[in-house]
């Protein structure tokens, strides 16, 4: 076998190697590790301390920097964290789940509706959820169910309460969701956390146009133009000169 075709056949076996390692690395399994400090890429933004919480206790909450909301739907899912940060465990405290303006809450797993007298001014939706002691460096999330509507812009409200709700010891929001770049067209929008949300203009909901950007030419517009450049085609193979035999 000449050396030539032995590199070649070298360079083929190593090829097919690596292909295979690296297909082999995507369908390796990966291990999720459960560390109780709630969901990864989660953002405080918006929060503030109210009341003083007993000492070696320090209550935030945490919602997702970035949702999904599907366009045919509206339909959303939001995941909200509290989470004590202090030395010492807590008293039972509760969370409250509050949507304002264009979103709405419409499930929380584990969390009981508040009546509409009972909610904050100005929402249109509450949940309850009844947290209980709180240990040093523990966290409790909640799955949420909600709507939004790309039409306007919506709100929500993570308020941490004693168990009597007398004392609010962290609220975060009301913090916006939004997009300054609405996706009329797409399957789903996404929203990040502290933007207001800018509606999809008139005309949203139409097919995005290709091509240079220019609206469909009339059927006796396109025939004329083909026609053109037809004659033209002619003309121009007429004038090019022959190449010699």
């Amino acid at each position: 076998m000449s050396s030539r075709r032995r590199a070649r056949r070298f360079t083929a076996v190593t090829g097919s190697l690596v292909a295979a390692a690296f297909s082999a690395a995507l369908v390796l399994p990966c291990t999720a590790a459960a560390d109780d400090q709630g969901p990864a890429g989660g953002s405080g933004k918006g929060g503030k301390a109210v009341d003083r919480a007993p000492a070696g206790v320090r209550l935030t909450t945490t919602l997702p920097a970035k949702i999904s909301v599907d366009n045919s739907s509206g339909k959303t899912a939001i995941t909200a964290t509290v989470k004590n940060g202090g030395t010492r465990r807590s008293d039972g405290i509760r969370l409250l789940v509050v949507g304002f303006g264009g979103l709405k809450v419409n499930a929380v797993r584990g969390c009981d509706a508040v009546a509409a007298k009972d909610r904050p001014a100005g929402s249109n939706s509450a949940f309850s959820c009844p947290v209980g002691p709180l240990g040093a460096g523990r966290s409790a999330s909640y799955a949420v169910d909600a709507t939004f509507d790309l039409g306007g812009s919506g709100k929500i409200c993570l308020p941490v309460q004693s168990a009597d709700g007398k004392k609010t010891f962290w609220q975060q929001g009301p913090v916006p969701f939004g997009t300054t770049n609405p996706s009329p067209n797409a399957p789903a929008t996404p929203l990040l956390l502290g933007t207001d949300n800018q509606p999809v203009g008139p005309g949203g909901d139409q097919l995005p146009k290709t091509g240079a950007g220019r609206d469909v030419l009339p059927l006796g517009a396109v025939g004329a133009a083909l026609i053109a450049a037809g004659a033209a085609g002619v003309r121009w193979s007429q004038r090019r000169p022959r190449r010699p035999s």
